[in-house]
């Protein structure tokens, strides 16, 4: 997709991990004679997409799909192997480190664990000024005090216990507090890592329309990841599936849910429980997962798809658009046989 409101640009990004070790660790023997190997993790592979400002894109997937890694790829916390990253049009993957502190403001990140996300020796106070202090200086002391108020206001948590400490408060809190530091430096674009995983049911709510709050009162525009589809069809504007670092399928909320198109994407939904549903067909893919070691030729998903044939396993599939809006990388789909 390619979109001239887009706020994010991800083009082509290919991540890949050097697992190798060290020098023993890759000396391996083949008749008699020593060889060094070299072990990669293909965790991102030429994923393409657009982030519309104003919305929250959802990134679905099994574990071990690559999401996590294109969140932190896309907010430079890992430098792409080979591809593109732009920021409102301009390209931000090739900056230096002086040269990417502006984004640094206006890209933040929520991680999944707040309790390992916050520093154990400094108060809320102190955990919410750092970065205040570090991209506002014109700001004075007061000034700051007076804004770590207002946000903490603003998330839900009292400003009178900004002296505790991240253990004094409980997962919900926590998260709040994490989804306040963010806010402190204005972000425009906040990448929301498996935010509610870690908390009870009861909480998730509350913190799930915090972040829709947020994104009405500010502005703000979410890569939002996540494995709880449910979670997904509340929140969403649109949403990316990946599979295997592949990015399977990119559609609205509503022609997702109404309408999967690829064939992964039908077996995810079909394992999201249906009160009352009857002779609901819950399609059980076979095989395990393979390794992001060794990806299959073509198609990373034909080893555990009912529709694959000869092309699948040869050529791997491009993004195509379909009827109903949405875009799949499917040979099958491609060739009506589904």
């Amino acid at each position: 997709m390619t979109d001239s409101k887009s706020l994010v640009r991800i083009s082509n990004v290919v991540k890949h991990f050097d697992i190798s070790g060290g020098f023993l660790d890759r000396i391996s023997f083949s008749g008699g004679t020593p060889t060094l190997t070299t072990t990669t993790v293909k965790a991102l592979n030429d994923v393409s997409l657009d982030i519309v400002q104003g919305e929250i894109l959802s990134v679905v997937g099994e574990s071990g799909c690559g999401k996590s890694t294109l969140g932190r790829t896309v907010l430079g916390l890992y430098p792409p192997t080979s591809g593109e990253i732009a920021f409102r049009g301009q390209r931000i993957d090739n900056l230096s480190p002086k040269e990417m502190l502006p984004y640094r403001r206006k890209m933040q990140m929520v991680f999944q664990d707040p309790y390992a996300s916050l520093n154990p020796r400094m108060t809320v106070r102190q955990i919410l000024e750092e970065p205040t202090h570090f991209h506002f200086p014109e700001l004075s002391g007061s000034q700051v005090q007076d804004k770590v108020a207002e946000v903490m206001r603003q998330v839900g948590v009292d400003p009178a216990w900004a002296g505790r400490f991240p253990h004094e408060f409980s997962g919900g809190q926590r998260q709040r507090i994490s989804i306040a530091r963010a806010l402190m430096v204005d972000p425009e674009f906040i990448v929301a890592d498996e935010p509610i995983s870690a908390l009870d049911v009861s909480i998730q709510a509350q913190i799930l329309n915090l972040i829709m709050d947020c994104q009405e009162r500010f502005g703000l525009t979410y890569m939002f990841i996540t494995h709880d589809l449910s979670v997904v069809e509340h929140i969403s504007t649109r949403v990316a599936v990946m599979y295997l670092g592949t990015l399977c399928e990119l559609a609205d909320k509503k022609s997702l849910y109404g309408d999967p198109q690829h064939p992964y994407s039908r077996a995810l939904l079909s394992a999201i429980p249906k009160l009352g549903a009857k002779g609901f067909a819950h399609i059980r893919l076979k095989g395990e997962v393979p390794t992001p070691i060794h990806l299959p030729t073509g198609c990373v998903f034909h080893t555990r798809c009912p529709f694959v044939e000869e092309r699948c396993r040869r050529e791997i599939p491009k993004l195509l658009k379909r009827p109903n809006g949405s875009q799949a990388a499917c040979h099958a789909l491609e060739e009506g046989r589904i």
